[in-house]
């Protein structure tokens, strides 16, 4: 989720189960199911813990239904927990996320409108749906509001978008400006809007022929202003669409909201239901890649994407020749690594020498796998540590200086790499800032201070909610330079940015004056000396202590945990904690826990007092 101008709203994760009440087809290609029941209001899960009524505020909010897997009648279901939902693995749910189309709470119904193409677990649900048929739904996760500080919309999707599209015009205000550009397969698959004096609605007809979203918004007459760009659909041209908005028409990248609902990829169908996908031969072009972990397959992309051929085959650079060209590196060597990209499906060979991306290159397209995967990229730079883990785990210590020549500290110091990095922190910020300042937490609060990688979009959260708090954040100077020019771009209320002061010095000097310190997930990266050394210095500050952090649950096991575990020994000499040893930590520094507050998607913020 790309950071932007809209206001997020947190909502808590609860499973629900509710009754189809009416179908209705809308077009020959777009079916709207109506669901209702008791579990839309507030009730209590069958484990006895409350949960709040259903809420959906954003146009294009999303739920995920939980389907049966083939050749069974019940489906795997999340379990509920008293905050939030806990996913089996083995098997995990199968589940979608679809579109929230209307939410009627006087009455209790909500909409979901389903789009036949292809073949697809939901669309064939949807289509074989009955009065009484009963499924299960989770979320939506967030809500956001309409964006701010927009002159004018530019709003551009598919068939896929259209319940978005419409809930976003039956909800701008009257004298809202906005052009609409939306792609449909045939002429009966246009759908009544609302009528807006300053929306401009194109309807483009395919017809069989390729979509024509993207030729559309190049063409499309440039309005005077500040746009704000919502664009979804199709992963590759949303892709593209974003390019063109950032690169040819210089929109800032956090006025451009860009959602890939769907990837085009083989779809295998079961031998006995050829509407049913076969999930045990079907894997989404993000599971392919996630599939290629080890030794070659790995490397070959990392090379591919170092040398930015993805990018530039995505692009139209096709040709062996010009491509090595581009990437100033030998066409025969190029050649061998394009044929063996070939193998594992990353690229496909359209004539003698010439290859385009299939369904999962394209993947490496995105933002986030390039950085994850280029070794300078904001991920990808930390992830060379993980080369030295045999000597992390020979020594328990950081190997990262022995790898890359330099401790990763040292990377961090260097302004271009840590304003990168914390750019890449504040996009997940919201969903834990805003459930805090909605919370009980800072009640009281007049002065805060706040040690955070994600800082500036908390304190901006923080100030919004509590009209007399003032923020200090304390961070190192590179940190404090992004963090300074960030605040200028996220609290737009200059009245609210003067009450947020960033002052350099790290987390092990002494805290200033305070009624509170907050310390938010900075102990991963720390011994537990230091870690306790941080918490000692900050209970100086006279206030409250609480704290944030990440742990490691030896009760249920999770890869990605264990990778992130791994990674911070290698890097830092450190890993997650154990709720045990984290406890340690808290005793070391001579403090003990007076409260746990559980807050947003289940994250407990402890509240810390001295022995």
């Amino acid at each position: 989720m790309p950071k932007t101008s809209r206001r997020i709203t947190v909502h808590p994760l609860t499973l629900r189960e509710v009754e189809v009440v009416r179908v209705l087809d809308l077009t020959p290609g777009m079916r709207r199911i109506t669901l209702a029941g008791p579990q839309l209001r507030e009730f209590t899960s069958a484990n006895g813990f409350a949960q709040p009524a259903f809420a959906s505020t954003g146009f294009d909010d999303d739920i995920r239904l939980a389907f049966c897997y083939p050749g069974h009648s019940e489906p795997v279901l999340p379990v509920q927990l008293e905050k939030g939902l806990h996913f089996p693995r083995d098997p995990r749910p199968l589940s979608r996320p679809y579109t929230v189309r209307r939410w009627e709470p006087e009455i209790g119904e909500l909409d979901v409108d389903f789009v036949k193409h292809g073949i697809g677990v939901g669309t064939t649900w949807a289509y074989r749906a009955e009065v009484g048929d009963r499924i299960h739904i989770a979320g939506p996760r967030t809500s956001r509001a309409l964006p701010q500080d927009a002159d004018w919309l530019l709003v551009a999707g598919d068939d896929t978008t259209i319940p978005a599209i419409a809930r976003l015009l039956e909800e701008l205000p009257e004298d809202a400006k906005a052009q609409v550009f939306i792609d449909v397969a045939t002429e009966e698959d246009r759908q009544p809007l609302r009528e807006l004096p300053g929306v401009e609605v194109t309807w483009l007809v395919r017809d069989g022929a390729e979509a024509r979203l993207l030729n559309a918004v190049r063409n499309c007459g440039w309005w005077a202003g500040r746009p704000y760009a919502w664009v979804a659909g199709e992963q590759a041209t949303v892709r593209d669409l974003r390019r063109h908005l950032v690169e040819d028409r210089g929109v800032p990248k956090q006025d451009v909201e860009f959602i890939g609902y769907w990837r085009r990829g083989e779809v295998v169908a079961l031998e006995t239901d050829a509407a049913v996908p076969d999930s045990a031969r079907t894997k989404t072009p993000m599971e392919k890649i996630h599939d290629l972990t080890e030794l070659i397959p790995p490397l070959a992309i990392r090379t591919a994407v170092e040398l930015g051929v993805p990018e530039l085959i995505s692009r139209g650079t096709t040709a062996v020749t010009d491509l090595a060209a581009k990437t100033d590196t030998d066409e025969r060597a190029l050649g061998k690594l394009l044929r063996y990209l070939r193998t594992l499906d990353v690229v496909t060979e359209t004539g003698p020498g010439r290859y385009e991306l299939t369904s999962s290159g394209e993947v490496l397209t995105v933002d986030f796998m390039i950085e994850l995967l280029h070794p300078a990229g904001v991920t990808g730079r930390e992830m060379l540590g993980i080369h030295g883990l045999t000597e992390s785990i020979r020594t328990g210590r950081a190997a990262y200086s022995s790898v890359t020549g330099q401790t990763f500290a040292e990377v961090r110091a260097e302004q271009a790499y840590e304003d990168r990095y914390l750019e890449r922190l504040a996009k997940f910020q919201a969903t834990l800032a805003e459930p805090i300042a909605s919370s009980d937490i800072l009640k009281g609060v007049s002065h805060l201070v706040l040690h955070s990688g994600g800082a500036g979009a908390q304190a901006a959260a923080f100030v919004a909610a509590h009209e007399n708090l003032r923020v200090t954040i304390c961070a190192l100077p590179a940190q404090a330079d992004w963090l300074r020019r960030d605040l200028l771009d996220t609290i737009g209320d200059e009245q609210q940015r003067a009450r947020v002061a960033v002052l350099e010095q790290s987390v092990f000097e002494p805290s200033p004056p305070a009624d509170a310190v907050f310390v938010i997930r900075a102990f991963s990266n720390l011994p537990d000396a230091d870690a306790a050394h941080a918490l000692r210095r900050a209970a100086e500050s006279g206030g409250r202590v609480l704290l944030v952090e990440e742990l490691f649950d030896t009760d249920d096991l999770d890869e990605h945990d264990g990778e992130a575990d791994l990674l911070a020994l290698t890097v830092h000499g450190s890993g997650l904690r154990t709720a045990a040893e984290l406890d340690h930590v808290i005793a070391r520094a001579g403090l003990e826990r007076r409260a746990t507050h559980t807050v947003g998607w289940g994250t407990n913020v402890h509240e810390l007092e001295t022995i």
